[in-house]
């Protein structure tokens, strides 16, 4: 059996235009997540930056000096409390290529040692953002983790790779905020990344902004695809979740997912007989 354990402090707060009280929040969260003893906190999509299209208009409208500063306050802040950080942000890249929508990963060194950059944007982001290739991996205390980025929750392709990579954790950072209203986001967000879950057993830590109106709030899904915890609908908030991959889950799908990752989409023998073979009789 898997041996490893970690815990999470996932949060979330109505992300805004300023980058400065963003930054304020997101330092105090992570107080509270060493008070809590978390080994790892985790913010929303571009919590941070803003997201653009959102929180703000553009990337284009971004001070990309108090960007740095404030980011080097979350650095800082991290060494200090010797803490883990998944940090939604904005990354610029040069010329006239538009910037990454991120998660910096931080260490409890202080450092910025990957990040993930949003593989698959939504047709109006591609206004703003350039989409990422690669995945990230690391591992705390034995839970070898991943992070991704709220669309990519649409593509079964990047967790089943996940999967081959024997990932236990999934950071998955959303922004599904500042909405007119209810929309179906509130039916299927939550709902697909159950299903994530449980197909390919993962932990999963769901972080959303609360910004009203927020289609969901940041929760907390198991291995068997059940919602363990999840904060109130608008509000900010932190909670605290345990990984220990000694725990075992239902999960009916064991025997049989590699064998259909293979590409054997059926885990019955070969069978020679023509009552099989003609699908047209009684």
């Amino acid at each position: 059996m898997s041996q490893g354990k970690i815990t999470i402090a996932t949060c979330q707060f109505a992300v805004g235009a300023s980058i400065r009280r963003n930054g304020a929040m997101i330092r105090q969260f992570m107080q509270q997540a060493k008070r809590g003893r978390a080994d790892i906190v985790h913010f929303s999509e571009c919590a941070l930056s803003g997201y653009a299209g959102a929180d703000i208009e553009s990337t284009g409208t971004i001070d990309w000096g108090l960007l740095r500063q404030e980011t080097e306050q979350i650095l800082a802040l991290a060494e200090k409390l010797r803490l883990w950080v998944v940090l939604g942000s904005t990354h610029r890249l040069t010329g006239l290529h538009k910037p990454h929508n991120c998660l910096y990963l931080i260490s409890p060194a202080g450092k910025i040692v990957n990040r993930y950059d949003k593989r698959f944007c939504m047709e109006r982001d591609m206004a703003h953002y350039s989409p990422g290739n690669h995945f990230v991996f690391f591992t705390i205390n034995g839970v070898k983790c991943s992070l991704l980025i709220c669309f990519d929750v649409r593509f079964p392709e990047l967790y089943r790779e996940l999967r081959k990579q024997k990932v236990d954790c999934i950071f998955q950072s959303f922004h599904n905020a500042r909405q007119p209203g209810r929309t179906i986001h509130t039916d299927i967000m939550r709902q697909s990344m159950q299903c994530r879950a449980a197909t390919d057993y993962f932990w999963v830590s769901m972080a959303n902004s609360s910004a009203y109106y927020s289609a969901y709030p940041s929760c907390f899904i198991q291995p068997d695809g059940k919602i363990l915890q999840q904060l109130r609908f608008h509000q900010a908030g932190i909670m605290f979740n345990t990984v220990d991959l000694r725990q075992r889950f239902y999960d009916p799908m064991a025997p049989y997912r590699k064998l259909a990752m293979s590409g054997h989409l059926s885990n019955g023998p070969k069978l020679r007989d023509g009552r099989s073979r003609s699908r047209t009789i009684l």
